[in-house]
Parts: structure tokens; C-alpha cells; sequence
């Protein structure tokens, strides 16, 4: 038996099918998995993403912790309750986890991790706590519901009275202590919507007037498809701790500037940068009859790379995924699938933003 969150029983009662994913028991559909995922495109979907770690990062100098353990630089947060994306290295530059972090005020922020590595973060974040003076306090006291879609932020501001108001003024990528709930305008969909941190004990009845208020139950099958279409890297499948953010599709979210600011794994992707990019994550669409799957052989005029995620996406209903391939690829590849090669090109992602497909 896997670890449980708090809507373990709902899940059950509701008829899910549950899968271990990372150690947890979690709902990988509710029946039809392609629904779920268009009520999320089209109207308003829910996601348990309680196994999801939730911790608080206090002290004097917290900003300058985090400033040393992320690649991205939280100096960009200046307004209390913004939001910042990062990966989080070790000294080889390989990510040890992708998280989101919150500036609450000068001696506090959240981060929240992945569910898989949370063990293993909470460790890392340790490792470096003594030497800024802070303390990491992992909240299990909180369960994390993710409210996504074009009416999801309506919806679900039904259920959280007098502070409806102030949840709706939420900027994109920024949360904010609405009594019992931190709402943070997130996700991991390419919807618009929230991810509600709530009291434990609160989580079953706030899934339930949420689906009484016309928001479907989604399960992981749907989250995946969903990430994928909206170009989200997931963790243990298109990057970890053998691959920098460069190879990763994530040079984005390091911040070199300002060169004097020093971060963990920051002198080995100077070096990677200095040496030259041998791989790079790209996009891919199938135009063969097929399907792309994870660890599928790609194969490109400069040499053979890997599928690392591929699903069918619902809403172009094509085939997509990402692959690691050799920097020189050109814009055609073919992918082997069960001994055959099947054509497939090179694509900018995302594929689909705010329901629309932005490629075809």
C-alpha cells in the first residue's frame, strides 16, 4: 500500500482508478480520462496534488538562501505573494527537482515540490539551511487542490465567501493567505485557474462543493496530457539529476545575471555553455499514424536522440511529445515505433495554450 493523501477515501468513493505514482495512491481517471481532460480545456476541472510537498522557509536571511540554492533569482520577487518557477541543482548542474516558490515577506516563503522528491528535497534544502540561519518546516498539516480551466477561478470562488473578491484580483503566478486558504493563481495545465492550499481536515469538503458547483474530477491521466499539450517539463521523464535546465528545455528559468550572484551548479553550466550544447529538448509532432511514447528511439540526420514524454493530445488530436536529440537536428525526424520509423517534425511548444492549438 502507497502513501494516502487526505482525499484518498474520495477518490475511492467516487470510483477512481487508482495507480502508484511516486509512492502515492492517486486517481489516474474517473472513467473517461479524454473527458476529464477537455473539461479542463473547455469549462473547469479539479486535481488532488496533495502529494505534492507544501514548506515554509523562514529567517532573516531567506532570500539570500534561496538567492544560493536556485538557479532562477528570487530577487526578481518583490511584491508579497509573487510566484517564481525555478530548478533547484546539484554542483553538477543536474536538477535535483523543479519547484515554485512564493515570497510571502522578507523572512518567509513557500516552496512547493514534487511529490517523488520530496524526501530527497527537503534534505537538500536542509543541507544548506545552518549556513544562512534559516528553518525549513514541511506543512503536512496542508492538502493542495488545483482548480484549472476557463471558469475554474468563477467556479470556485463560490466556495470561499467574503475572500472572493480578493482571489479574483490575483495576478497570474501569484498567491496570497485568504483566511484558512492560500489561493495561488498556478498550475501546470496552460489553463487559467488556482491551486488552493487548505487545512487538511477541510480538504474532503471543499472537493466536494467544488464538484457540486459543476467543476469535473480529474484524475493524473488527464494532468499528464494536459502538462504536455501546455509544454511543462515533468521530473524524472524530461529532466533529472544527470541533465542541466540547458539540455532540458529550461535555460530559461537560470539566471545568470547578475554574474557576481553564485548558485549551487551554477560553475558547471558556465562550463556546459563554454563547451557548447550537445543536446537540446524540442518538440515533436507524429504526422505517421501512430502514437509517441517515452524512451522511443528518435532518429535525425546528426544522430540519434530519445523521446522523453509523448502522449495523444486530445485537444489537436495528434500525436505530440518532447525529445532529447543532438543540437543540430533539423525540423524533420523519424521516431521508431515498434520497428518501424514513422515521420515526425520539430515543433515549438507549447502546443496548446488557453484551449487553442498554437501549432498544427
Amino acid at each position: 500500500m502507497g502513501l494516502k493523501t487526505p482525499l484518498f477515501d474520495t477518490h475511492v468513493a467516487a470510483g477512481a482508478r487508482m495507480v502508484d505514482f511516486g509512492g502515492w495512491d492517486m486517481p489516474v481517471n474517473y472513467g473517461s480520462q479524454i473527458e476529464e481532460h477537455h473539461a479542463v480545456r473547455r469549462d473547469a476541472g479539479m486535481f488532488d496534488v496533495s502529494h505534492m510537498l507544501i514548506a515554509d522557509v523562514t529567517g532573516a536571511r531567506v532570500r539570500d538562501y534561496l538567492r544560493y540554492l536556485l538557479a532562477n533569482d528570487v530577487a526578481k520577487l518583490k511584491d508579497s505573494g509573487k510566484a517564481l518557477y525555478s530548478c533547484m541543482l546539484n554542483e553538477q548542474g543536474g536538477v535535483v527537482d523543479d519547484l515554485i516558490v512564493y515570497f510571502i515577506n522578507e523572512s518567509w516563503f513557500r516552496v512547493v515540490v514534487n511529490a517523488g522528491t520530496r524526501d530527497k528535497d527537503i534534505a537538500w534544502l536542509k543541507r544548506f539551511s545552518d549556513k544562512f540561519g534559516v528553518d525549513i518546516k514541511p506543512r503536512t498539516d496542508l492538502a493542495m487542490i488545483a482548480v484549472q480551466g476557463p471558469n475554474a477561478r468563477a467556479k470556485a470562488a463560490t466556495l470561499i465567501g467574503k475572500y472572493a473578491d480578493e482571489a479574483l484580483q490575483l495576478k497570474t503566478f501569484s498567491g496570497r493567505e485568504l483566511g484558512q486558504y492560500f489561493v495561488a493563481r498556478t498550475g501546470y495545465t496552460g489553463e487559467d485557474g488556482w491551486e488552493v492550499m487548505l487545512p487538511v481536515g477541510e480538504a474532503p469538503k471543499f472537493w466536494s462543493d467544488l464538484k457540486a458547483a459543476g467543476v469535473a474530477q480529474c484524475g493524473l491521466g488527464a494532468r499528464d496530457t494536459l502538462r504536455l499539450e501546455a509544454g511543462m517539463n515533468l521530473y524524472g521523464n524530461d529532466m533529472d539529476e544527470n541533465l542541466s535546465p540547458l539540455e532540458s528545455g529550461l535555460t530559461w528559468t537560470v539566471a545568470f545575471d547578475p554574474p557576481e550572484r553564485d548558485f549551487v551548479g551554477r560553475a558547471a553550466l558556465e562550463a556546459q555553455r563554454a563547451a557548447g550544447l550537445k543536446r537540446k529538448l524540442v518538440g515533436l509532432i507524429l504526422d505517421d499514424r501512430g502514437v509517441l511514447r517515452g524512451h522511443q528511439r528518435v532518429v535525425t540526420p546528426a544522430g540519434d536522440g530519445e523521446l522523453t514524454s509523448g502522449t495523444f493530445s486530445p485537444t489537436m488530436e495528434k500525436s505530440i511529445g518532447f525529445a532529447r536529440v543532438p543540437v543540430a537536428t533539423g525540423d524533420r525526424v523519424e521516431v521508431d515505433i515498434r520497428g518501424k520509423l514513422l515521420a515526425a517534425r520539430v515543433v515549438k511548444y507549447p502546443f496548446v495554450r488557453n484551449g487553442k492549438p498554437l501549432v498544427s
